[in-house]
């Protein structure tokens, strides 16, 4: 299940608050250097939404989530207990349309939840979230990853804050993909490094060449119905314990 995060908005108070032009660019700069520098997809999601709240015009509080097919829906990270609560609402429910949407649109705004309710009867204005703006970050046959913007005045995002919105998004989308890959490169060489002290150990123990050795830890993978990191894991542990 993926880790969760509440982060403060204040954070970020040192990255100014965007309006248009150069002050724009230089934001979405910033927001650029600081996805970049972040270490794993779970602090990525953590920056993205401290970020939001800066980036987007009028935005009070962010969240990002999974949004599945089953109708289950997650939240990952949130500026604060507002965001969870909002998701609560339409956790393990039918999608009303107004999330339906996100499935072939990359945006859906609510522009006053108070008018709103008959669109899936979200129940957002009872928790003093009027506007609500959600920009679909990822999107495959099963699950939609959003993030969401809220406000607490009414008809707050418009046609400029959707823009600054998406430009927004395709950096968070751009950070995660870069750090997820890293993430698995790095996986990767630590599972072939593994594989290699677990194959030394065999050879030693056994006698046996090194393509004897890994031929062997195939074998006994396949009949243990285990990952061949994890009994290499197993077999470095061990070894490490003697």
């Amino acid at each position: 299940m993926p880790k969760r995060f509440v982060v403060a908005a204040s954070e970020f108070s040192e990255l100014p608050r965007c309006a248009t032009g150069f002050e724009l660019a230089d934001a979405l700069m910033i927001a650029a250097q600081q996805l970049h520098e972040t270490e794993g997809p779970r602090n990525t999601l953590r920056t993205a939404v401290r970020l939001a709240v800066h980036i987007l015009p009028g935005a009070e509080h962010a969240g990002i989530s999974v949004i599945e097919r089953n109708a289950h829906r997650q939240t990952l990270a949130w500026t604060d207990e507002v965001v969870r609560s909002a998701d609560a609402l339409t956790a393990d429910r039918e999608h009303p349309p107004y999330w339906s949407r996100l499935w072939t649109a990359p945006v859906a705004r609510i522009e006053d939840s108070s008018s709103a309710e008959a669109d899936g009867d979200l129940g957002l204005s009872g928790l003093g979230l009027r506007s609500v703006l959600s920009l679909r970050l990822r999107v495959d046959q099963r699950r939609l990853t959003v993030l969401t913007a809220y406000a607490r005045k009414p008809r707050v995002f418009d046609e400029s804050a959707t823009r600054i919105g998406r430009l927004f998004t395709a950096h968070v989308s751009i950070a995660l993909d870069s750090v997820t890959m890293r993430e698995q490169l790095t996986e990767a060489m630590r599972t072939r490094d593994l594989i290699g002290q677990a194959t030394g150990i065999l050879m030693e123990r056994l006698d046996i060449d090194a393509s004897e050795a890994f031929d062997s830890l195939v074998r006994t993978s396949q009949r243990e119905n285990i990952k061949l990191r994890d009994l290499a894991r197993r077999i470095v542990d061990a070894s490490e314990g003697e």
